[in-house]
């Protein structure tokens, strides 16, 4: 196939460019470049999408299949005006944030949504409603031509968040000293493996598969994914499990400790239902294999780089000894 990714300079567009390169396609990668750079063998075509004629170099031509992850409205649509007539087949990565409600778990793709966002820009504090903009304005161009795909958290390898490297990579960093744990383990947790969402999107371009679907993993429980965790990272200390009214009263906020969420009307936040996604075709491997991968890249990366989500030993520390 002639595959465009609009992007491909950052972590699940050059994943997307480096799987379907192996898999024997074309790939060309529209950015600025200044995110990273393009997998090898992919042609990167620079362009600034909020410039004029952003789009000339790529506009007239047939493309197999196009992948867009923007979650910037304006973007998003003057790309799918320009491209989507000429695309046969159309892919646009959303979120499980376009939900309007996440109290109840189990949900699938009818549940209702946000009312989209009504600007071109937009910043973090209206994500999810940007990103359903964004579904709207694809969907009006490319209809049944479009595979909407809406992930959780995305983890392996290459997760800069450091959502879903966390507790291996404090199992691993500390795997003597006491582990401070939220004391919630019927929680769910659900991480699609960056290598299943790409291969499924690749799957679903290929195979001309339409629709919205919920890219997420089946539902782990907490407590699971710390025991995994901890045995991946090789912890053998003591597990101290406290109240999440003590991490509230202590400040702590959601992402010092990925996966846990305090307060009521929270169930449905990574409980989405997987059930069409897998039944169209998408393949899910153990939670372990993902926790080895992310693993790996976070002892070559290093164990004590800073990430946007985890806690410091430091603070760790601290509050342990606010607990003794």
């Amino acid at each position: 196939m002639e595959i465009l990714i609009l992007g491909g300079t950052a972590w699940l567009g050059q994943t997307i460019a480096a799987t379907a390169l192996e898999r024997g396609h074309t790939v060309t990668c529209l950015a600025r470049g200044e995110a990273g750079a393009v997998a090898d063998g992919a042609e990167l075509v620079a362009s600034d999408r909020s410039a004029p004629g952003a789009y000339d170099a790529v506009a007239g031509r047939d493309w197999d299949a196009v992948f867009e992850v923007s979650w910037q409205p304006g973007f998003v649509r003057d790309a799918v005006r320009a491209i989507g007539p000429r695309a046969r087949h159309w892919t646009y990565v959303s979120s499980g944030s376009v939900y309007a409600r996440n109290d109840l778990a189990g949900e699938g793709e009818s549940a209702e949504l946000l009312a989209p966002h009504d600007g071109d820009t937009a910043d973090i504090e209206v994500y999810g409603a940007a990103k359903e903009a964004c579904e709207q304005a694809t969907a009006e161009v490319v209809g049944d031509r479009l595979h909407l795909s809406r992930p959780g958290i995305i983890g392996g390898a290459g997760d800069h968040t450091g959502r879903s490297g966390y507790w291996v990579r404090r199992a691993a960093r500390d795997p003597e000293a006491p582990l401070l744990v939220p004391d919630t383990p019927a929680a769910a947790t659900q991480v699609i493996d960056v290598r299943d969402l790409v291969a499924w999107l690749l799957d679903a371009a290929e195979q001309g598969i339409a629709g919205p679907f919920n890219a997420v993993s089946p539902i782990v429980p907490f407590a699971h994914w710390v025991e995994d965790s901890r045995e991946v990272g090789g912890h053998m200390g003591e597990v101290v499990r406290v109240s999440s009214e003590w991490l509230v009263e202590q400040e702590v906020g959601p992402l010092e400790l990925p996966f846990w969420l305090p307060g009521d009307g929270t169930a449905g936040f990574f409980s989405r239902s997987v059930s069409a996604a897998e039944a169209a075709g998408l393949r899910l491997r153990p939670p372990r294999e993902l926790l080895e991968s992310v693993l790996a890249w976070e002892q070559a990366d290093g164990l004590h780089a800073e990430r946007r989500a985890g806690m410091s030993a430091e603070r760790e520390r601290e509050l342990l000894g606010r607990i003794a």
